[in-house]
């Protein structure tokens, strides 16, 4: 199986299984996330993170905690050739965007403002024990990480389970340095596996 083919049903399944869990646990994995990025990142002077769409893990709610805590927080705006960024004002200045996006109203900042970040917060569907993550396939965020400088801090917020141990890989996928999952909290990546005997 080729890794196009091989990262559509694992998207497919990942959907699937996203679309199985219970609002409630939907409100505490948010909640968990909240915490563990907040106890990690709090108080950064600035980070690239994005508004959660339908089942992704995150919430608005951690954005505003970012932001009062004293964060400057960057948020993606969908453009034609990739991404742009625009300071986070709260959820009262989101608009809608392309793609299903919420995306701020205030001026545009440039591709570039990503690498001015301290760290970036990113959306996946899974994530392997390589670093390799799984978005939707619209390839804006690989292009996007792919400008940032060696040893950019890049986390993926998951919802638990989907840490896996490997995923189908393109060339030009970015890696993530770590992962957040609501039980686990921080796993940095990539995952060194310890062999016994």
């Amino acid at each position: 199986m080729n890794d196009a083919g091989g990262k559509r049903e694992w998207r497919a399944r990942l959907l699937a299984a996203r679309a199985e869990l219970a609002p409630e646990r939907l409100r505490s994995a948010a909640d968990a996330l909240s915490g563990h990025v907040l106890a990690r990142l709090g108080g950064l002077r600035r980070i690239a993170a994005y508004v959660p769409m339908g089942r992704e893990p995150g919430s608005l709610r951690l954005l505003d905690m970012l932001r009062d805590g004293g964060t400057e927080v960057l948020l993606p705006v969908v453009v034609a050739d990739g991404l742009d960024w625009a300071r986070y004002a709260g959820p009262g200045e989101l608009i809608a965007g392309a793609l299903g996006t919420r995306t701020p109203t205030g001026p545009r900042l440039g591709p570039s403002a990503l690498a001015t970040a301290d760290a970036v917060l990113v959306p996946a569907l899974a994530v392997d024990h390589r670093g390799v993550r799984l978005g939707r396939g619209g390839g804006y965020y690989d292009r996007a990480l792919a400008a940032l400088p060696p040893g950019a801090r890049l986390a993926a917020l998951l919802h638990d389970g989907e840490l896996v141990e490997r995923l189908p890989a393109d060339p030009w996928d970015t890696t993530v340095t770590s992962v957040v999952e609501p039980t686990i909290g921080w796993t940095e990546l990539p995952v060194v596996e310890h062999h016994v005997g």
